[in-house]
């Protein structure tokens, strides 16, 4: 069983490879960057993994937020 400043630590480093992941993913909008023979990637790929990682920030914020309010 871990400990609840384990805990507290797992979620800031994922929140901050998360946040790492989506800057470099909206840094890299391929519509910007001519037609689709240029593209490097998807846009369609590239807004679906933004959304995942969003998805994934908010539920990790959520479980922190869980974890302070249990301890005050």
């Amino acid at each position: 069983m871990t400990s609840p400043t384990d805990e507290n630590a797992f979620l800031h480093n994922l929140e901050a490879e998360v946040e790492a992941e989506l800057a470099m993913a909206e840094s890299s909008h391929p519509e910007e960057s001519g037609g689709p023979a240029t593209w490097l990637y998807d846009p369609t790929d590239v807004e679906r993994d933004e959304v995942g990682l969003r998805s994934i920030l908010g539920a990790a914020k959520a479980l922190e937020g869980d974890d302070h309010s249990e301890t005050t």
